[in-house]
């Protein structure tokens, strides 16, 4: 990746609300460099969207969650696709905040699912509603649970962070 785009990547993470004018300042650029480049991330799929993050203790939730599922078997493709549509039906019927639900592995688990809830009764239902899903090992279904009414979180949800890595190992490789 070239270095402007890491730096325009790096500011857009920091704050997506920033126009080109004041990324082309930040980054040491040209506005319409700024502009071209922009385009071209968003069109090759380098730039997914633009989004903020909100304090979601602050909207009522007051825990999130990270959980890790096992499958009893690696899945067809229409097996997946099953899967898809009876999640689909499952979200209906109880509507949850799912941040990210992903293939993985790791510690005997091969999916793992971020999500926040309004209070541990619709973790625990969410948790049942999960474990009912063919092809789940519901014995192999374990949490890590984060209370967001805690004040003393070590690090928040935030991608400045990562923007600031990235900026920074680029550095050490060049």
């Amino acid at each position: 990746m070239k270095d402007v785009e890491l730096r325009l990547i790096s500011e857009l993470m920091k704050n997506g609300r920033k126009s080109d004018r004041e990324l082309a300042k930040a980054i040491g650029v040209s506005q319409p460099t700024v502009t071209r480049t922009r385009s071209r991330l968003e069109k090759e799929g380098i730039i997914k969207e633009y989004t903020m993050i909100p304090d979601f203790g602050k909207l009522g939730f007051e825990i999130a969650c990270i959980s890790l599922i096992r499958f009893t078997k690696e899945l067809t493709e229409e097996e997946f696709k099953e899967l898809r549509r009876y999640s689909k039906d499952l979200e209906m019927k109880n509507p949850g905040a799912v941040l990210m639900a992903m293939n993985g592995m790791g510690l005997g688990f091969n999916r793992v699912f971020i999500s926040f809830y309004r209070n541990y009764s619709s973790y625990i239902k969410d948790m049942n509603l999960i474990k009912s899903i063919p092809n789940v090992d519901a014995a192999h279904v374990e949490s890590f649970i984060i209370s967001l009414g805690d004040k003393f979180h070590f690090q928040p949800i935030t991608f400045s962070v990562i923007a600031n890595y990235l900026l920074k190992t680029k550095e050490e490789r060049t």
